[in-house]
């Protein structure tokens, strides 16, 4: 049997902190990102988008930009949203959550955008 890899994380360095799946990952191209979106769009979810200070990532409570795009099936105008979060805010991270009507619940959710870690 293969060993687990100990992912070193703490609190005392931003740059180490995993904060969700994707986050255990490399980071996904703009391709691969386009695609997470498209599977959000066709499972019928609504997008939204939050961010937040690299150093309160953990917190349950991000800053929500505009309103859950209710609705939204256009890939490019969700990303265009998510791209408009990070220009306001570059130095947070921001994230993209796919709410599911059906179970009330977040479908998905990923860091799109890592903000600058000190």
């Amino acid at each position: 049997m293969s060993e687990m890899q100990d992912y070193k994380s703490s609190l005392s360095d931003p740059r180490s902190r995993k904060f969700e799946t994707f986050s255990y990952l490399p980071e996904m191209t703009d391709d691969q990102v386009r695609k997470q979106v498209q599977y959000i769009v066709d499972q019928g979810w609504n997008p939204a988008i939050e961010h937040t200070e690299p150093e309160n990532a953990m917190s349950d409570y991000w800053y929500m930009w505009k309103l859950p795009m209710f609705g939204e099936d256009d890939v490019d105008a969700i990303l265009k949203e998510a791209e408009a979060c990070h220009k306001a805010h570059p130095d947070n991270h921001v994230r993209l959550i796919g709410y599911d009507n059906y179970a009330q619940s977040q479908g998905t959710s990923m860091v799109i955008y890592r903000g600058k870690m000190d």
